[in-house]
């Protein structure tokens, strides 16, 4: 679900339950920062510019909450004032995914300083989450779920039972009616974004049974028979379907029918992700690279789509899956912009990224929840994405794809 322009992004909620503290807090304005456009072509390896888009990220959003020891957790908004760094307000999935790349970086390029970010990480969204690693939103506790594990199997970072505890509940919010999960506890809405990480992560527990529904109900419920593609969700009872056709909806069933695939050897799975890719290839790409998204939540979903895209090139050598995600990375890369020698990247990644007039600088602000910024650039959402496709870029490379 888009959360965005559908009005109720969870994000969107917090700042607006933040802001009589905001009103009550008077927050030092940031410091103004100079971005300047890139022309110079940087490190042509894919390894050294996916360290660049995290050394970029973790000094940008990555911050130590509420003074607490060995725990971090990442910005919404660079720059960000003294209030949106009391995380007052934060975004639980954004959180799973800053993890998730965090994983990324560790298992491309292992050291003790990226080991201990990772379990830094999750011990701060630990203790902002307040009431334990679980909350009522299905698609978020799967994205923690998914980190947690490649945390625990590529790195051997474990928070005892956490990856379970997740996974028991959403185990406990399948609906044997519907034969799925849905968006949120007691919500009627069953989207792909809950539905296909949720897979996954039972696919990736052993769960093949009942991952193989979800996937099922993906293909069966929400495949448009027209593009191919995988729509956003529908409601229950009742059936009615919301049509709009989002890039990580179809990551995340390329990536659950991509683990099927790999762990039945069922050609079918094989020729679900296949068909998966070559839709996503006609109707959501622009001279191969993956289509824009915008600020807020929806930043992440070309980042989504590129890892899983990633994996069903590595997993079963899904060659058109590597050409978009090397063509969107070369793509993303040309147009970024820089501060201070790292990159920033956009929105868009076909298009040069918008950098502010008067003279180059973000202007000082008060405190984001008021900000209201041309240049979305300034989400955690969309560096993150970035950062996720070069990593991928970096995977594919490295195994020869």
């Amino acid at each position: 679900m888009d959360r965005r322009n559908k009005g109720i992004s969870r994000r969107s909620v917090l700042l607006a339950a933040g802001a009589s503290i905001a009103l009550t807090a008077t927050a030092q304005p940031t410091q103004a920062v100079t971005i300047t456009r890139q022309a110079s072509a940087g490190p042509e390896e894919p390894g050294k510019r996916a360290d660049l888009a995290e050394r970029a990220i973790v000094q940008r959003h990555v911050r130590t909450p509420w003074d607490q020891p060995n725990t971090r957790l990442g910005t919404l908004i660079w720059p960000a004032s003294l209030l949106d760094q009391s995380f007052v307000w934060w975004c639980y999935w954004w959180q799973a995914h800053l993890l998730d790349c965090a994983v990324d970086a560790a298992h491309r390029a292992r050291t003790p300083e990226r080991v201990d970010r990772v379990a830094a990480l999750a011990r701060g969204i630990r203790t902002r989450n307040l009431t334990g690693w679980t909350n009522r939103y299905y698609d978020d506790m799967a994205w923690l779920a998914l980190a947690l594990e490649r945390a625990d199997r590529l790195l051997g970072v474990r928070f005892g039972d956490a990856a379970g505890e997740l996974l028991a509940a959403l185990t406990d919010g399948w609906n044997p009616v519907v034969g799925a999960v849905p968006w949120r506890s007691g919500d009627e809405y069953y989207n792909t974004p809950a539905i296909g990480p949720t897979g996954i992560a039972m696919a990736r527990s052993g769960e093949l049974s009942r991952a193989g529904e979800l996937a099922d109900f993906l293909y069966t419920r929400l495949r448009d028979t027209d593009s191919g593609l995988i729509l956003d969700g529908v409601h229950e009872p009742g059936g009615r379907v919301e049509r709009t056709i989002h890039t990580y909806c179809q990551g995340v069933a390329i990536g659950l029918e991509t683990e099927l695939a790999v762990r039945t050897g069922d050609s079918d799975r094989h020729r679900r992700v296949a068909a998966l890719v070559a839709a996503a290839a006609d109707g959501l790409t622009d001279a191969g690279v993956i289509v824009a998204a915008s600020g807020d939540d929806s930043g992440l979903f070309m980042g989504i789509l590129a890892r899983y895209l990633a994996e069903a090139a590595l997993f079963l050598g899904d060659t058109t899956a590597a050409r978009i995600v090397h063509a969107s990375a070369q793509a993303a890369w040309k147009h970024r912009a820089e501060v201070d020698g790292l990159p920033l990247f956009g929105v868009d990644w076909t298009r040069p990224v918008t950098v502010p007039e008067h003279p180059g600088t973000f202007p000082q602000l008060m405190h984001s929840s008021a900000a209201s910024s041309a240049n979305l650039s300034r989400d955690l959402s969309v560096q993150l994405s970035g950062w996720m496709l070069l990593e991928a870029d970096y995977q594919l490379t490295a195994a020869g794809r």
